[in-house]
């Protein structure tokens, strides 16, 4: 087995067990966009994920250029992502340079940003489109066709997993889940925004210290965020803790 044979096969025991201790769209996704990374010659990542109609949410990022990049996509209604999702093939664009005629506003936020390639892999089965996964490079002509097997290999797999508890509980349950998933994301960005103001941080740090904290004592993200929102202590033991890690 190579390295990265090891190392995807640690990524997939890891995102089994963010669906079987409890599952949680936010952590799902989060750690396919945090394996992403680890795994494949990329410099970011980024999912989208249609909510119940159909309109596509920014849902997870690794940074928060990503973030603001795929927020754009979505207010102009135009982008690789957008066309992964809707048309469920892969869209693998080597140099965004080519891109600018196809997506502008897309092409050119992203250069600013630093990137030159991108690659959008949809999350889908069959006729069931849930959203699309985005490849970020630096470099134009990184990726390859083992890398975007594998991309893909991480996207089916989160698919699976949504769809796979949509057919263990009741369809309705999991679209509420979702629309909840949704929802709460939305908490989690009102955090991070009070932790980078409060403690004078970046917004991917805030994010990290918030997602740490939510790690070290066994909570969700989405509740710790919603702590911290309607109280204002749970800000200062946050804080706290952080000083004592």
């Amino acid at each position: 087995m190579t390295g990265r044979d090891s190392a995807l096969t640690a990524a997939m025991i890891r995102m089994v067990d963010t669906l079987v201790v409890d599952y949680d769209p936010v952590e799902l996704t989060q750690e396919l966009v945090d394996t992403s990374v680890e795994l494949l010659p990329i410099d970011a990542a980024g999912l989208l994920l249609a909510d119940r109609n159909g309109e596509l949410q920014v849902f997870a990022s690794t940074s928060e250029e990503t973030r603001l990049l795929e927020l754009l996509q979505v207010e102009s209604a135009a982008g690789p992502c957008l066309q992964a999702y809707r048309t469920g093939e892969q869209v693998l664009v080597e140099d965004l340079g080519e891109g600018m005629q196809r997506w502008p506003a897309f092409a050119e936020r992203a250069g600013l940003e630093g990137f030159r390639g991108v690659c959008a892999l949809p999350l889908r089965l069959r006729n069931d489109r849930l959203g699309a996964l985005n490849l970020f490079t630096a470099r134009a002509g990184v990726l390859g066709p083992d890398d975007v097997r594998i991309g893909q290999t991480l996207a089916d797999f989160a698919t699976i997993g949504i769809l796979h508890a949509r057919i263990l509980a009741d369809s309705m349950v999991v679209n509420d889940q979702l629309g909840i998933a949704l929802n709460s994301r939305v908490v989690i960005e009102q955090a991070k925004g009070m932790l980078a103001e409060r403690a004078q941080l970046d917004m991917d740090s805030a994010f990290q210290l918030l997602r740490k904290y939510a790690r070290d004592t066994n909570r969700r993200m989405a509740d710790v965020s919603r702590g911290l929102v309607e109280r204002a202590d749970e800000l200062e033991v946050i804080l706290n803790h952080r000083l004592r890690k």
